[in-house]
């Protein structure tokens, strides 16, 4: 990779960094213009728990969400694959920090995101549970 793509790349890993962060935060999970922004229309999840989510149930699942069971997403380790010109693949480690400092649901995640018309939205989300690790 020449210094060009290498900034590129890390422009983009800054880009969809920053998508996957705003889907943990609260006030863009109970808002579901953003929610339809950021997933694309053929969207499927496997979450961390093994069950499968569509577009229209990832939202509705995140609209029932209430401030006091919501924890604080903690991510951090980023890394970016290019699997095309308008395919990235992005893996990163998250957990919860609830407010009472305890942290759990520890987890390795991997996000296709898919550029369509100029737009990067998520396709594809998977979250497979892993051991505790220090969370930043």
């Amino acid at each position: 990779m020449d210094m060009a793509e290498t900034r590129q790349s890390d422009g983009l890993l800054t880009v969809l960094r920053g998508k996957e962060a705003a889907l943990h935060r609260f006030d863009v999970r109970r808002d579901p213009d953003l929610l339809d922004a950021l997933l694309d229309d053929g969207f499927h999840e496997i979450g961390r728990s093994g069950r499968e989510y569509g577009k229209q149930s990832i939202i509705a699942s995140l609209l029932q969400e209430s401030a006091d069971e919501a924890p604080e997403i903690r991510s951090q380790d980023y890394r970016l694959t290019l699997l095309a010109d308008n395919v990235a693949l992005l893996n990163y480690r998250s957990a919860h920090l609830h407010a009472d400092g305890r942290v759990e649901n520890h987890a390795l995640r991997a996000s296709i995101w898919k550029k369509t018309n100029g737009v990067w939205r998520l396709a594809h989300h998977q979250g497979t549970p892993t051991d505790r690790f220090p969370v930043a």
